[in-house]
């Protein structure tokens, strides 16, 4: 790895708030380009965050919290929500060329093993139909889950080095459990809405103290850092959710929303394509 600038890191929503009261200039919109670097310890997060850049699902949840389209353009329930129509959306291919069909919506849908669900199966050529044992109206928030991915074929658990997805990055280099590389992939549908950076790096580092001084010595963005005495200085840092209760570290001038993962930092998997240097 090699040192890059100190360009700031963006992303929307509630971190703009945080950052102007950390008193930095805001830009007026996110500029495509630059490498998000970003070092995670040995503990999943390498494949989450991976799986998020490079895989989409039928609804995903935005920055700003609220339910979005994704690979579905639009869906429908009816009156007692046990009946729901997904609308796939069109124009959208796998990152080895191959248009999304949906029998790979249906072969995902089966493979996630939904609870509750008793029927999938493809109405018309781009309708995606799900039956429940239930009434329920959260079930389009409950496929936007970080593992409800929608992979070629259904093939949710290949490696990262031969996953094929739709996601805004594809694979250049990965090892498990190690290193992942990916590049931007040119006229994704997301384009000038998410995937921001041209390339972005996770690197797993299991000592936290190599971690913060990775971060301290410019050779990552990100690192995450759950327990910061005596790592780094408070001064130069930007912390998530606080520097008393810390997750996550940042070079000054880098926005770190509020809520990032539902659980634990990068649970959702969407840093890669949501943030941005400027």
């Amino acid at each position: 790895m090699t040192r890059i600038d100190r360009r700031a890191l963006f992303t929307s929503g509630a971190a703009a708030a945080l950052l102007a009261a950390s008193g930095v200039s805001l830009a007026a919109a996110p500029r495509p380009g630059g490498h998000l670097r970003l070092a995670v310890p040995r503990d999943g997060s390498l494949d989450r965050v991976a799986r998020g850049a490079m895989f989409d699902g039928l609804t995903e949840i935005g920055p700003d919290g609220a339910l979005r389209p994704e690979l579905a353009a639009s869906w429908t329930g009816s009156s007692d929500a046990r009946r729901w129509r997904f609308e796939l959306r069109e124009g959208v291919a796998f990152h080895d060329g191959r248009a999304l069909g949906i029998e790979d919506a249906v072969a995902s849908f089966r493979a996630w093993e939904v609870p509750g669900v008793t029927r999938i199966e493809a109405e018309r050529p781009r309708t995606l139909v799900v039956e429940l044992v239930k009434g329920d109206p959260d079930l389009p928030y409950r496929l936007a889950a970080a593992e409800r991915i929608v992979a070629r074929a259904g093939a949710l658990d290949l490696p990262l080095a031969e996953a094929v997805g739709t996601g805004a990055y594809r694979v250049e280099r990965a090892q498990e459990g190690r290193h992942f590389r990916a590049t931007r992939v040119d006229g994704h549908y997301k384009q000038g809405q998410a995937g921001w950076a041209d390339s972005v790096e996770i690197i797993v580092i299991p000592d936290a103290a190599v971690r913060a001084e990775a971060l301290r010595d410019g050779f990552v963005d990100v690192a995450a850092l759950p327990a910061p005495d005596g790592l780094l200085e408070r001064g130069d840092f930007l912390y998530h959710p606080s520097a008393q209760d810390m997750a996550l570290a940042a070079r000054r001038g880098v926005g770190i929303p509020r809520k990032i993962g539902m659980r634990a930092p990068l649970d959702d998997g969407r840093i890669a394509e949501r943030w941005w240097l400027a």
